[in-house]
Parts: C-alpha cells; structure tokens; sequence
C-alpha cells in the first residue's frame, strides 16, 4: 500500500541524510567539486528549515527531493510541503474508495465512517489549495493567519475521519490510520515552518493568538457592514431571495429545498427566510454553497429539529440536525435542536465548519455535543446553548460573546461539561473563548443540580484549549472547574485559564493544579482570546451585521 511505500522512503531518506552528515562533517581536503557544495547548502537549509518541528525525520524525508532547496524562500519550502501532502491525500482517497468497494462485510456504521473520511478528505484537498494560493507567488505577512487557520482544519479533518470508528470492531481504522497520521504529520511540520516567516502585523501586538482579528461595534471585523445590517434589521426591512414555510406560504416548503436552489460559489449574499414553524429534516450547507444566510421569526418561534445519534448508528460526524461547511454561513433567529435525548449519547443540533460563520440570537438544543464548533473561524452572539456532557466541542478557532450556556439535567450516571476542546497540535491556532458569557443552570436541572456535578470543561484532546473571561459562573460550577478526561491525559499539555470571571462558582481557590491550567492576572494574556485577536474579527464581522466589541467588556 501506498504508506508502506511511504515509509520506506522515509526510512531511506533519513538514512541518507545521516550518511550525508556524516561525510558532510568529517575531515577531509577542501571540497572541489560543485556537486559537493550543493549536498553540503542542501544538507545545512534542510537542518535549518527543519528545525523545531515535531516529526524532524518526516521533514527531513520531505525537503530530500526538493531541488535547489538552499535558494528557496520559506513560504516556497512550506508550499512545496503543502502539495506533497496533497499528493498523500489523493493517495488516501484512492486508497480508502478501494478499502470500501472490496469489503463489503463493513457494517453501516463503518461505510458511514468511511464516507466521512472521503468528504474530510476532499475538504483537506480544498483547505491545502487555499494554503498554496496564500503562499505563492505572492506572499505577504497578512496571509499568515489565513494559512495557519486552514492547515490547523486540515488536522482536524484527519482526527475527526478516525473518530469515526470509535465504536467499530477497530479493522478499518488500522487499515487507513498510517495514511491519516502522515497527512497530519506533514501538516504539523508545515505549521511549525510557517511560524519561522517574520508576519507581525499590527493585530499581532495585542497577542500571540491574532487569528480571530479586531472587533468593532460588537462584532469581528470580518462581519462587514452590510451583513451586520442583515443580521440587525427587521425582517420586513431586508431583500430576501427565498422564502420557506412549512404551511405553503414561501417558495419552499423544506430548508432542504430551498438550500438546494440557492445558488453555487457566490460572492453575494444570498438570504434564506425561514417562516415560523418546526421544520422536522437534516439539513447540510455543502462548501460550495458560500455566503448563504439564514433568518428565522426568533428563538423558539422558527425551530430546525432532528434526531439523529450515535446509538441509532450514525457516526457523530452525521448526526447534526444542520451541517455547515459552506464558506461565510450567517444565520439568526432560529433554534437548532436535537431531540435525541439525554440516553442516546452524542447528538449534535449544529456543526459548522464554516469558516467567517456567525450565528446571532440563535438557540442550540440537545444533550451530549449540542454544538460541534468543527474547523476555521467562528462567532457568537447572544446566543443561548444547551446541554450536558461536553456539549460545546470541537477543534475551530472560535468566540462566544454574550451568551448563555445551559447546563440542563442529565442521566444520573453522568457529569455536566460545559467544553471539550479538540486541539491535536500545538501549532494549531484552535481554541474556545467564552467572553461575557452566562453560564448556569437550565430550569430542568436547577431543583436539583446540587445531585449532580457540573465543570466548565474537559481535555478532549492533547492540547485541548479554552478560555473563560469575563464571564458569570453560576454556583453549580464544581470548585474543581475543570475534570480531567482519563487519568493524566493531557494534563501538562493543555491550556486552560480563566480571567476576571464574577459569580458564586468563579472562586478559584480550589481549582484543579494542572500544570496547563492557571488563572490569568493580566489583560495582556487575556487579551489574546478576544474578538480582536483570536478570530480576526475586523476582517470579516464588520460585513455580518452581528454586534461584537474586539477587546474586553
């Protein structure tokens, strides 16, 4: 197969970049030929260039080939890397659409699995296209944030293919697991790289996390005028393109069918109104439907409900009552629910994937995992989330402002978790930042939250990272406020603070003592989590018409 293949070649080339080093640095006359001289700049740009990175045997495999490698800038070494791991990823497609025509004997649920992993993997191809086109020929400092946001979804794309078969016999996932790691281990070396490429700009001094960008007005700046217009003005007041109302009334009678009208690859946006109702679909907004807006007549007036779950035998990837990959989604108004309940485990009402989403006076239903924040850029605002057990996750860089956060009441064998963060990598620029925020207790679980425990988040993954500042932590919060997730995993590579929170169950003086968690005493560190430099927010907010403010509150 093609990963032993690859391995073999790894192997290889690292033992000749070992010999090569060897004669590199043994004494000998002064070389005289130009042959010499061009292993030995080759042989000093790939140790250089490689320096840092977490698979240093994998990179130094990957710069081998690259000819004319001690001439070439580092934005072209990194789009090199970039389309060597595209070429892994076209291997891997071709590899899994054989895995799944030749062994029929899969159950459902692992053809599911598989089916996922081919859309993740054709997402990958389209993130990595993104990442060349940003790097060459053109490169510019203001491009590096766009970079490290599709390579670090391009990651999470490979570990949500493998999550899949969490509750499979296990066969498929060591068939198709060494393909997946060398995808991600490519692109972790790629990120490392891209952080050796001097990209100050002036959103970089307000902190290390600069992703999510400014924030004016009470929205990111990406949001531009005109979509936060949308987003803000009456109903009555807006152009809307299609209308859907389950009585007959519009031009749909689905969600589904109005998003199939709508219209391929737009740069417009295109305004879907959604008429008071409980519209009983699934509903997926593929990635090559950009710019789409959804408004519904208000929370719990206009309700998209599903029921799909993983006990039914659907991996949690399929189980989003609303699925969202399409570039610049907005949507506001409306409630996302699941009805699964809480026995029937993960059950996500919304999944965005989405990059320059936002989502406005919006209501997000269900038990475990209501909310998968999947990949690249998102925003929240005075929005409300319920749930029980890690029921906001995922690996996105994202912010939520002014919203309230549900804890409602579970089975009895299970714990409240307010988060489950997905970072894999610690050059993914992901993460959760909860400002200004309400977080308490649903009207289900008040008379009796004392019998259960509730944590504002747990370590889904390796480096799992998540804020909460400025916010109001109700006195269902555990004195702990964090749980762990098995054992000491991901303990010491985790990320955790709080700042400058209010409320009965903001008293940190009997947190956890993790080495990844501490309370933040300085606004300069706090400050890397907001609008203004988390999520690029004047880039893209300002057009959304979603309120935000880039700073503190």
């Amino acid at each position: 197969m093609y990963t032993s293949r690859r391995r073999t070649h790894i192997v290889f080339s690292v033992i000749l970049f070992s010999i090569l080093l060897v004669l590199f640095f043994t004494k000998t006359n002064s070389p005289k030929t130009s042959n010499y001289l061009k292993i030995r700049r080759h042989l000093l740009a790939a140790k250089s260039t490689c320096e840092g990175t977490i698979y240093t045997n994998l990179c130094l495999s990957t710069l081998s080939s690259l000819p004319n490698l001690a001439s070439k800038s580092m934005p072209q070494i990194i789009s090199a890397t970039v389309h060597q791991t595209a070429e892994a990823v076209v291997h891997s497609q071709s590899n899994f659409n054989g895995i799944r025509k030749n062994l029929p004997q899969f159950d459902s649920l692992e053809k599911i699995a598989l089916d996922d992993c081919l859309e993740l993997l054709d997402d990958t191809i389209y993130e990595l296209d993104l990442s060349a086109s940003e790097l060459s020929p053109n490169w510019a400092p203001k491009n590096f944030h766009n970079i490290k946001t599709y390579l670090s979804a391009v990651i999470t794309n490979q570990y949500t293919c493998l999550d899949g078969f969490n509750d499979t016999n296990g066969m498929v996932k060591v068939l198709i697991q060494d393909s997946l790691n060398l995808i991600s281990q490519l692109v972790s070396n790629s990120l490392a790289m891209l952080n050796k490429i001097p990209h100050t700009t002036e959103r970089d001094s307000k902190g290390i996390f600069s992703e999510y960008g400014e924030v004016t007005g009470g929205f990111p700046s990406w949001v531009s005028k005109k979509d936060r217009r949308l987003l803000q003005t009456s109903v009555n007041n807006i152009k809307v393109d299609l209308s859907v109302d389950k009585n007959g009334s519009g031009n749909y009678m689905t969600i589904g069918e109005a998003v199939g009208a709508a219209p391929y690859g737009t740069n417009q946006r295109f305004v879907i109104y959604i008429k008071e109702g409980v519209y009983l679909e699934n509903v997926e907004v593929v990635r090559e439907k950009r710019n789409l807006m959804f408004i519904g007549d208000g929370i719990g007036k206009t309700v998209v409900q599903g029921g799909r779950n993983v006990v039914d035998g659907w991996t949690n990837f399929r189980t989003a009552t609303v699925a969202v990959t399409g570039e610049g989604f907005l949507a506001r108004d409306i409630t996302f629910e699941n009805t699964a309940g809480p026995s029937k485990h993960q059950a996500v009402a919304l999944q965005s994937g989405s990059d320059f989403s936002a989502f406005y006076r919006c209501s997000f239903e269900g038990y475990q995992d209501t909310l998968y924040v999947h990949s690249l850029r998102q925003f929240y605002r005075e929005c409300d989330i319920y749930g029980t057990v890690d029921f906001i996750f995922g690996d996105a860089v994202v912010v939520f402002q002014n919203c309230n956060l549900y804890a409602r009441m579970p089975n009895s064998n299970q714990k409240n978790i307010f988060t489950a963060q997905g970072r894999v990598d610690p050059n993914q620029n992901t993460g959760i930042s909860i400002q200004n925020c309400n977080v308490t207790a649903a009207s289900d679980l008040i008379p009796v939250k004392s019998s259960f425990q509730t944590y504002l988040g747990r370590p889904w993954k390796t480096y799992s990272r998540t804020v909460f500042m400025e916010s109001f932590l109700d006195d269902l919060i555990d004195p702990a406020g964090w749980l762990e997730w098995s054992g000491d995993f991901a303990l010491s590579t985790l990320y955790y603070r709080e700042y400058n929170n209010r409320g009965p169950g903001a008293n940190t003086s009997a947190r956890v003592t993790w080495p990844g968690y501490k309370v933040i005493n300085n606004s300069a560190e706090a400050s890397q989590f907001t609008v203004e430099s988390f999520i690029q927010g004047n880039e893209w907010l300002t057009s959304t018409a979603v309120p935000f403010y880039s700073g503190f509150t």
